[in-house]
């Protein structure tokens, strides 16, 4: 049977499929450059069927797993015992790893999930979860399968791209709430929604200035609608996305468009 089996890796639902399934509503998929050469026009012809905005935070909290539909007053506690599920028996069932180093990755995303987007000192976390460094960078990895944590590098070349990622964030918007809802803040919010719906499909770093750079060329600013274009101004291809809009500019996208791209 094994050579007759399949394996697929299934990303959690984008904004848009999470509206089919809620709303009933089917949207068609949109690229990205769509969204950078029209996101006036894509986004009017959504608005033209449904007011996003009024349901965007309730895909943040609740959205990404399929399994809202069974209870979304329940659904984060559901989503704990998950967590839980995936670090004591899924992963043990793959990779070697004994039940002491199960309770130090359960501490280790714990530290994360307090404060991400997280920019790792190692050798603090090694100390905290009582690891070697090598066992660390192994955490990191394991945790990046289990699609637990999203690890992204900075734009660089060459052999430093082997070591610790620069920095760290929870997979999805779903997995702040369930672990830390009491430190939920909207800034980190908004990237982990656009590093996670954008890097399905493409390439994504950290640049020097602004928050994302996309596919070698695209630059990208996220925050809140009255975000300015002061880190990005002397970049070309470089745009500001914004929370809290329903239609952009040139030159500004709304976030939520971006849960449109697959």
């Amino acid at each position: 049977m094994s050579r007759r089996v399949v394996s697929y890796l299934m990303q959690g639902l984008s904004f848009r499929e999470f509206l089919e399934l809620d709303q009933s509503i089917k949207f068609d998929k949109v690229s990205l450059g769509d969204i950078i050469n029209d996101s006036v026009g894509v986004s009017n012809a959504v608005l033209e069927k449904i007011k996003p905005l009024e349901y965007f935070d309730d895909y943040l909290i609740y959205g990404y797993y399929p399994f809202f539909s069974e209870g979304k007053k329940v659904y984060s506690e559901k989503l704990f015992h998950t967590i839980d599920m995936i670090l004591e028996m899924d992963l043990p069932s793959v990779e070697p790893i004994d039940f002491n180093n199960i309770q130090k990755l359960k501490k280790l995303l714990a530290i994360i999930s307090e404060s991400t987007p997280f920019i790792p000192n190692t050798q603090k976390l090694a100390n905290l979860t009582e690891v070697s460094r090598v066992t660390l960078l192994r955490f990191f990895s394991l945790l990046e399968k289990a699609q637990l944590l999203s690890l992204i590098n900075s734009v660089t070349k060459g052999i430093r791209k082997m070591g610790k990622p620069d920095k760290i964030y929870l997979n999805n918007t779903n997995l702040m709430y369930a672990l830390a809802p009491d430190n939920v803040n909207r800034g980190n919010l908004r990237e982990t929604f656009f590093y996670n719906q954008v890097k399905l499909k493409h390439k994504v770093e950290l640049p020097k200035s602004g928050d994302f750079f996309v596919d070698d060329k695209y630059l990208f600013e996220v925050g809140g609608k009255h975000k300015g274009k002061k880190q990005i101004v002397d970049f070309e291809n470089a745009f500001i996305v914004k929370d809290d809009i329903e239609s952009g500019a040139p030159g500004t996208i709304p976030l939520w468009l971006f849960g449109f791209l697959y």
